[in-house]
């Protein structure tokens, strides 16, 4: 047997990690523990707060999300997305796409440059995961997907590591890709389909996650069972929405920041047409991992997680690929001092 052999990092030499590399490094299984550590810090109080930038622009927009987190190393990351929704369309372009950079937090030097697709995709679902353990129903084995581009797998890969997933329905605006992810659930031996009538397979579904760019509500009161889980994850910019207000104050809401979600999630446009409060939010995430908060008590409630995605999520992440970078010998070193 062969012993890896650590790589000594020297001053001045930058790490670069592709979505390959990120991908092969990061199994989903990893992932949500690195997001749960994180969460729990944050619900303990021992996170340090977090900073977003936004800035919109015609064909879409770019946000900046920084964040530090504390392990055996200190660590800074700030995360650069463009997100221009006709990418895919017009252009052949992903829709999102940008670059995490890395830094010691200690002494302020940088770590790595990381592609931020795979990661924004893999800390997304992990955070769902997250959630998932805490507020569906711990036999919840029919999930609808809502949106089947990349965020869709990512969620899929991670509610197979928490719930007896066994069947999955696909749903798109763009019908091939609600076959493309059925192909794929089913290569993971589920029981797969595309579907259509969304609403119909919302009735028969324990756990429902939409990741869509909807401008307009998708599910309303009356297309959701009790005793689901629903995790709305598409809604990052103040134009987008996924849940009718109704299908909120109807639920017992979780979100990942409430500051956030009050300004570009589906909790904004609960308030915003007067569906409910902040104050009626059930909690923060982090407040439920920590048990601040309680998680799923019964059956029949339903509960939706509002998750905006968040820095305290990326700089977790990012750590934990650059240390199994760093440890296996993976990536690429540039040399930028």
């Amino acid at each position: 047997m062969s012993l890896r052999r650590v790589k000594t990092v020297q001053p001045g030499e930058v790490l670069l990690l592709s979505a390959r590399d990120v991908d092969v490094l990061l199994d989903p299984a990893s992932c949500i523990a690195a997001v749960e550590r994180g969460l729990r810090a944050r619900g303990e109080g021992r996170a340090t707060p977090t900073g977003v930038l936004g800035l919109p622009l015609a064909d879409g927009g770019f946000h900046v999300k920084v964040a530090a987190f504390q392990t055996d190393r200190h660590y800074f990351a700030a995360k650069i997305n463009g997100n221009f929704p006709a990418n895919p369309a017009q252009r052949r372009l992903p829709t999102i796409q940008g670059v995490l950079a890395l830094f010691d937090a200690a002494n302020g030097t940088p770590l790595a440059l990381i592609d931020s697709i795979r990661i924004t995709a893999l800390r997304t679902a992990a955070a769902t995961a997250v959630a998932a353990r805490r507020l569906a129903r711990s036999e919840s084995s029919r999930l609808l997907v809502v949106g089947c581009g990349v965020q869709a797998a990512a969620q899929l890969d991670a509610l197979r590591v928490v719930l007896p997933i066994s069947s999955v329905m696909c749903h798109d605006v763009r019908p091939e890709r609600a076959v493309q992810l059925a192909d794929r659930a089913r290569r993971l031996g589920l029981e797969a389909s595309a579907v259509a009538a969304v609403h119909q397979a919302a009735r028969a579904s324990d756990v429902i996650v939409t990741c869509t760019t909807s401008r307009q509500p998708l599910l309303g009161p009356g297309d959701v069972p009790a005793g689901c889980f629903v995790a709305a994850v598409g809604a990052d910019n103040e134009g987008k929405q996924e849940l009718e207000p109704a299908l909120m104050a109807g639920a017992r809401v979780v979100v990942d920041l409430l500051e956030q979600c009050l300004r570009i999630g589906d909790l904004r446009g609960a308030v915003a047409a007067g569906a409910m409060t902040p104050e009626e939010v059930h909690a923060e995430l982090a407040d439920v991992v920590a048990g601040r908060r309680p998680g799923r008590r019964s059956a029949e409630e339903l509960f939706v997680l509002d998750s905006t995605g968040t820095a305290l999520q990326d700089v977790v992440a990012a750590a934990a690929v650059y240390e199994r970078a760093v440890e296996r010998g993976s990536g690429t070193w540039l040399r930028i001092a």
